[in-house]
């Protein structure tokens, strides 16, 4: 097992690692909107927070030598399923022609109230 870890993500803010890479598998815990030079949520809409969860997924499976087309699946979990259409329309500019399997779900709150975070698993 090893840890991954990367400034170009936002720092754990808990007793977690941003990735852990298991022999091909990498599991990306989940990731919220922020910034990681700032630490500040990246707008107040569900667009540009699905991007900024998105491109901090993307840093980590980077940091691991693997690529966006590594990912397989994806957890989406948002504050209000009525934004599913413009977190959909995002995400499926974000992956293009690559589909990973992924699920969304409406959850109650989010840590630090964002609108969306989003974890991954990704294979070598």
């Amino acid at each position: 097992m090893k840890i991954i870890s990367t400034k170009n993500a936002p720092a754990a803010v808990g007793p977690y690692s941003q990735g852990i890479m298991v022999k091909d598998t990498l599991y990306v815990s989940g990731q919220i909107p922020y910034v990681a030079s700032t630490m500040t949520v990246a707008g107040v809409d569900i667009k540009s927070q699905t991007k900024q969860s998105l491109e901090n997924v993307l840093a980590i499976v980077t940091e691991a030598g693997l690529v966006k087309e590594n990912i397989v699946k994806c957890g989406v979990f948002m504050q209000d399923l009525s934004m599913f259409k413009d977190m959909n329309e995002v995400y499926a500019e974000f992956f293009g022609d690559h589909k990973p399997a992924r699920f969304a779900v409406e959850v109650r709150r989010l840590p630090l109230d964002v609108l969306v975070e989003i974890d991954a698993v990704v294979v070598k």
